[in-house]
């Protein structure tokens, strides 16, 4: 037998059992998973926006904002502290990050200092503002970036706890809300189909404050010259708007407000907002109110006045009613508000992608469809040639699907459409795993004639192989991982898990079911239904055109480098900025013609518009615009008022400049690193001709990847970058198993000339190499196939690759090795192997 103990099979069954278990949640609906217990519902793989539908939204903290309220907050802290301890002043002034004042005493200078130390000093001994002397009493205080920093860092997390609160009052999904870096804010709204109201609440800062007119001057006096100290200017939402001179300090804000109502008025959709003060506010206000009678009080709501009133009564009731033109909506919104409280800096959009629920579903049961037609063919193909064997593979390929979705409900991972086309990918993957195996044991039947131990050496000896290749494919999706969000992230994720049961079914699962059928059946040789022979005993001269293949390649190379280089790619928004944005027409076709032309008069800049297949619906594309982040969102909100009467909005994506700039830097770093990484990997495990070899195979199939996208013109975005590093990670999979056998050759075979040994390490490993990429492009075609419109081109990009992929292994990474003169001596232990003899030898080479 295979020698497998009890207590690891015991081990392996449990582990699958577990799976098992784990998994169920995904079959059963929420009504039935509320039956069971919590953490056995929370077991379930939640679904991606992609798939579900829904909002996401990312916000960035504007730094600006950041800026001015620390000023602020300093310029009044130095003013409080020097009139503490009696030192007179003036010329106290901010700008930017720099407040400038002078002591008018210079003996009381080293008094002010002093009192002034607690905004100087910082107990973690990062200050957040130095103080420098000037001559005559001057004083410099500089606000630090790392004051700034510590600053933005509590803004982000008072954004966080004012978005949940005003989420919560909406009647919108379970919200997902986390922080991103050191300013972003990322929202995930699942079954949002438009997030217009939910970007309206979490851009304003919502400060609400009831202020004084200062009377003291004309306002247009102070427009020309210089307000009162302690007034400013401030304009109303009217066209043409209305300029007001009001008092800096409050009467209300904010902090005074105990709740706020709406109160909606159904038969001409207005409505109106009232605040009820905290006990505190109202006796204070109806002080205040009682002094000023007479004079007028505005109502201030982000730097705008909505309203002024003349005070002609005391106000003593703590119950305010916000004067204003509110609609219905606009009034709940406000009222929402108010009871989470203000933002404490503005939040700008910088990124928008939203799926309408429907079209989430239809890609939903493409993708499932998909996945089981991959399934099946390679289940067929596997059981085809393989026999008992094939289902053996075949039923350790749905444990290792199992235990994807299981371990991703363990670790809360979210599956994606790109995630979909990874598990087909792995499906790929598995099978290539159990074919390196059952070939391996082939050959081994072939040299000991005894199957157990054909068997055990050809599990024990693939499994090598196997590490190497799988791990390849774990350092570019952990590198993709680490650099994406969203759903590519998703589909690193998954890709991920799958390296990971793809080993543990292909050298654990596979092999204890083996183990169980000789226990059974005792045969003593392989199945006669064994039909992956098909190239046993060829002799294919595969390094005797090598100059050719080299020449073809290498001209194709320079070809796509030109042609990138004069005619360039269609990069998408995530590389340029801009939107993307899909409808559908309520009745009858899509008019292109018709948007076309009414979008270009209303939004600046280029408008592309393409019809879909079906001609029900179109894709605009808009350009990105001028102005930064709002411009974006405006160009989206111009879209929506010129075509909603007529279409229905199923996609929206919005990139912003700051977004799309980040992208493009960490994709790029994403292919550098994946090729370090390789180079380092391969070179340790391996020869420094051997990771040469490998990264020039790669970099041919990254080149005419390229060249794929220049010569269709398919957008090249963020999904184009997983789809390269999936090639490249597929690639080196086929390239380490070729290299695996090359480097067993070359430490048996100490005289064979290099080109003949190569050539046989190809042909030894053709059968795994034809099966494998076979099997690999039919799983891809169903997914091209059945899987839907969204995912076809990311699909279409996969099969050009698995087919460069193969051909490279072969045709580059192989020769290479003879142009950089690889030494077999290196490999040598005392020459020939023991046991090998020079008959085995010769039957090996390929005819010369």
């Amino acid at each position: 037998m295979l020698h497998v103990s009890w207590w690891k099979t015991v081990l392996i069954w449990f582990a699958v059992l577990l799976s098992v278990l784990l998994a169920v949640p995904n079959l059963l609906d929420e009504q039935r998973l509320a039956s069971f217990p919590n953490w056995f519902a929370q077991r379930k793989v939640e679904l991606g926006l992609d798939l579900k539908g829904g909002s996401h939204i990312m916000l960035k903290i504007e730094r600006d904002d950041v800026v001015r309220n620390r000023l602020e907050t300093v310029v009044g802290d130095i003013s409080a502290r020097l009139r503490t301890v009696n030192i007179a002043y003036s010329g106290l002034t901010g700008t930017g990050q720099k407040i400038q004042l002078r002591i008018n005493d210079p003996a009381q200078v080293q008094a002010a200092v002093n009192a002034l130390k607690p905004i100087t000093d910082a107990a973690s001994g990062k200050p957040e503002a130095t103080l420098s002397q000037g001559d005559k009493g001057a004083l410099s205080i500089d606000i630090t970036d790392a004051g700034i920093k510590d600053g933005l860092s509590a803004a982000v997390t008072r954004s966080l706890k004012v978005i949940g609160n005003r989420i919560a009052q909406l009647d919108v999904g379970e919200p997902l809300i986390r922080r991103q870096g050191a300013d972003r804010i990322v929202i995930q709204v699942p079954g949002l189909a438009d997030p217009q109201r939910l970007k309206n609440l979490l851009n304003q800062p919502a400060e609400l404050s009831f202020r004084l007119v200062d009377s003291s001057m004309p306002v247009q006096d102070a427009m020309n010259g210089r307000p009162p100290a302690g007034s400013e200017v401030l304009f109303s939402e009217d066209d043409p708007p209305a300029g007001y001179l009001l008092q800096k300090q409050p009467l209300l804000s904010n902090i005074d407000f105990a709740d706020a109502a709406a109160v909606s008025n159904t038969q001409n959709n207005d409505g109106t907002v009232s605040v009820r003060l905290t006990p505190e506010a109202t006796g204070r206000f109806a002080q205040a109110t009682a002094a000023n009678l007479g004079k007028i009080i505005a109502v201030v709501l982000d730097g705008q006045v909505l309203s002024s009133a003349t005070l002609k009564n005391a106000i003593t009731t703590g119950e305010i009613n916000i004067p204003g033109d509110f609609t219905a909506q606009g009034a709940q919104d406000l009222s929402v508000m108010l009871k989470s409280g203000p933002l404490p800096a503005t939040l700008t959009t910088v990124e928008e992608r939203t799926i309408e629920p429907g079209l989430g579903s239809e890609t939903m049961r493409s993708g499932i469809i998909a996945c089981v037609i991959a399934a099946i063919f390679v289940a067929a193909l596997m059981i085809g040639f393989y026999g008992l064997l094939g289902v053996a593979a075949t039923i350790a390929l749905i444990i290792n699907i199992v235990m994807v979705l299981a371990l991703m409900g363990v670790f809360g991972i979210t599956l994606t459409l790109p995630g979909i086309a990874a598990i087909v990918l792995i499906i790929g993957i598995a099978l290539d795993a159990n074919v390196l195996i059952y070939e391996r044991v082939r050959e081994e039947e072939k040299k000991t004639h005894l199957l157990v131990d054909a068997l055990r050496h050809g599990f024990n000896r693939a499994a090598a192989t196997v590490a190497d290749a799988n791990f390849t494919v774990l350092i570019i999706a952990a590198i993709l991982f680490y650099v994406s969000s969203g759903a590519v992230r998703g589909f690193a994720a998954t890709l991920i898990v799958g390296v990971f049961t793809t080993f543990f079914t292909a050298c654990f699962v596979t092999r204890s079911l083996v183990n169980a059928w000789i226990s059974h059946r005792k045969p003593r040789v392989l199945l006669a239904g064994v039909r992956s022979g098909i190239f046993d005993g060829a002799n294919i001269r595969f390094m005797g055109i090598r100059r050719y293949t080299f020449t073809v390649s290498a001209a194709l190379s320079v070809a796509t480098l030109l042609a990138f280089a004069t005619i360039g790619m269609h990069l998408g928004i995530d590389f340029t900025g801009g939107s993307i944005i899909e409808v559908r027409a309520k009745q009858g076709v899509a008019n292109t013609a018709d948007i076309q032309s009414r979008l270009q008069d209303a939004i600046p800049g280029d408008v592309q518009v393409e019809r879909l297949d079906d001609r029900l619906g179109a894709v605009i594309r808009v350009h990105a615009q001028d102005g930064g982040e709002n411009a974006e969102q405006s160009a989206v909100t111009l879209v929506r008022d010129e075509l909603s009467k007529d279409y229905d909005f199923s996609r929206v994506e919005v990139v912003g400049p700051s977004v799309s700039g980040e992208i493009t830097r960490t994709a790029s770093l994403a292919v550098l690193a994946a090729l370090a990484a390789i180079l380092i990997y391969i070179w340790l495990r391996f020869e420094w001709q051997f990771a040469v070899g490998a990264i020039i195979a790669t970099l041919h199939d990254v080149i005419l990847t390229l060249g794929l996208f220049v010569l269709t013109g398919m957008e090249f975005n963020m999904t184009g970058i997983a789809a390269l590093l999936t090639i490249v990670g597929y690639s080196l999979n086929d390239t380490v198993v070729v290299y695996d056998r090359m480097r067993e050759n070359l430490r048996r075979y100490s005289q064979m000339p290099l080109p003949i040994l190569i050539d046989a390490s190809i042909n030894q490993t053709l059968s795994r190499t034809v099966l494998t990429s076979a099997t690999t492009l039919l799983a891809l075609l169903a997914l091209y196939i059945f899987g839907g419109e969204v995912i076809r081109s990311f699909t279409f990009v996969l099969l050009f690759g698995v087919a460069v992929g193969t051909f490279s292994s072969i045709y580059i990474a192989a020769p290479v090795l003879i142009v950089f003169k690889l030494r077999p001596d290196k490999f040598q232990a005392g020459g020939e192997s023991k046991g090998q003899t020079g008959s085995d030898m010769q039957s090996e080479k390929p005819a010369v």
